[in-house]
C-alpha cells in the first residue's frame, strides 16, 4: 500500500510538457490549414437534389385504393400496377390526381386556417370579457357601470357565436378528413 502511495506522489511530483498555445497561435494553425486545401468540400443546395418521382407512387397508390390491385394483392399484380403507373395513359391520371392532392391539401388548409382564426377570435374575446369584468367591479359611478355591463353583455354574446363557429369549423374538418377516407386519398394528402 506503501510502495503504492509513493508512487502516485511521485508521478504528481514529475514535470509535465504541456504546451499551452495562446488563441492567436491557434487561429494561425488553422489559417495555415485552411490555405493548404487545394480545392473546397462541394456544397449542396436544393437546386441540386432529385425531384421525387412522386406521380408515379402515386399512380400505385390510387391503384390499390381504388381497389385495382388488393392491398394483399402478389408481386406479379403489384409489377402490373407499377407498369400501369409508369405508361403513357396513367401519366395523365398521375397529373390529374397531383391536382387532387394539390386540391385536398388547399381545402384542408382553408378548413385549418379558419378554425385557427376563430380560436384567435375567441380568445380575444375571452380577453376582453375579462378586462369588461374587472372595470365593473372597480368602478362606482353606476352609469359607468351599465355601460360596461351592457358591453359585457355583447361580447358574451359573440363569444358564444365564436365558440359555435369554432365547432361548426372542427365538424368541417371532421367531414373532409371523412370524405377523403371514403375517397381512398392517402392520409399524407390532408397534412
Amino acid at each position: 500500500m506503501r510502495p503504492l502511495i509513493v508512487a502516485v506522489i511521485l508521478l504528481g511530483l514529475t514535470p509535465v510538457d504541456v504546451s499551452v498555445q495562446s488563441l492567436g497561435e491557434l487561429a494561425r494553425r488553422e489559417e495555415a490549414r485552411r490555405q493548404a486545401i487545394a480545392t473546397p468540400a462541394p456544397v449542396y443546395t436544393n437546386a441540386d437534389l432529385k425531384a421525387e418521382p412522386a406521380p408515379a407512387q402515386l399512380g400505385v397508390r390510387s391503384s390499390a385504393a381504388r381497389g385495382r390491385v388488393p392491398a394483399n394483392s402478389s408481386s406479379a399484380a403489384a409489377s402490373e400496377a407499377r407498369a400501369e403507373a409508369q405508361s403513357p395513359r396513367s401519366s395523365e391520371s398521375a397529373a390529374s390526381m397531383a391536382d387532387d392532392e394539390s386540391a385536398w391539401r388547399a381545402r384542408m388548409t382553408t378548413a385549418r386556417t379558419a378554425l385557427a382564426r376563430a380560436g384567435i377570435l375567441r380568445d380575444a374575446l375571452q380577453s376582453r370579457i375579462n378586462a369588461l369584468n374587472t372595470d365593473f367591479v372597480n368602478r362606482d359611478d353606476p352609469v359607468q357601470r351599465n355601460q360596461i355591463a351592457t358591453d359585457r353583455q355583447s361580447a358574451l354574446a359573440e363569444l358564444e357565436r365564436m365558440t359555435e363557429e369554432i365547432e361548426r369549423h372542427r365538424k368541417s374538418i371532421d367531414t373532409i378528413e371523412e370524405e377523403a377516407r371514403r375517397a381512398g386519398v392517402p392520409p399524407g394528402w390532408l397534412r
